[in-house]
């Protein structure tokens, strides 16, 4: 949650398998001016780093989502995490990330613990998790449907509320429900009379 009265909301993506949704949520962002951050994993951004420079110059913020997208609690030892994260940061710095690059970084599965969170702080990230996720990154496999997401999103809504989405699809499905959702999500979001805002407005003093 970000700390605010204010009817405004952050809008995130995940992106770690492919970028099959990313073409849909690019246009429609830009469509309603309205900015997201995507936290991206190394190894994404190594096999697909024309699309970490799509990203960035559309305007919108990077942030770090590991480099493998591992189980933090079940890497060996610090040395490790550290890996995962600094690796990250080299790959989309290699991608062309440049100054979108943020210094957010947000944990695999969510799996956040006192003593990584301290770790992550001590590389220089702030760990940025989410109020709610749609879980579109389910599938219709999983249950989910694009009518499913949109009633996540909007029952999250509150102000400062963080939502987080995901670009792609795992499996080999080429379906990204959050992408089919989003157009939807944002029309229910001014309907409140909610605005998107940037995280990075978090890094002004």
């Amino acid at each position: 949650m970000i700390r605010t009265s204010e009817r405004v909301i952050a809008v995130t993506f995940n992106v770690a398998w492919n970028d099959a949704g990313l073409d849909s949520i690019l246009g429609e962002l830009a469509r309603r001016r309205a900015p997201a951050t995507f936290f991206l994993t190394g190894d994404f951004a190594e096999r697909h780093p024309a699309e970490v420079r799509r990203i960035a110059a559309a305007g919108h913020g990077l942030g770090n989502h590991s480099f493998s997208h591992p189980h933090f609690k079940d890497l060996d030892d610090e040395a490790g995490r550290q890996h995962e994260v600094m690796a990250a940061d080299r790959a989309l710095r290699e991608a062309g990330a440049g100054r979108a690059l943020t210094p957010f970084f947000r944990f695999p599965y969510s799996e956040t613990s006192p003593a990584h969170i301290r770790e992550v702080n001590a590389l220089g990230f702030a760990d940025i998790e989410y109020t709610a996720d749609t879980n579109g990154w389910k599938g219709t496999e999983g249950g989910m449907t694009v009518e499913r997401a949109v009633e996540r999103a909007v029952d999250a809504l509150r102000p400062g509320a963080i939502l987080q989405m995901h670009v792609g699809a795992s499996q080999g499905r080429t379906e990204v429900i959050d992408a089919q959702a989003l157009p939807r999500i944002l029309d229910a979001l001014a309907a409140r009379d909610y605005r998107v805002i940037d995280l990075r407005t978090l890094l002004t003093p």
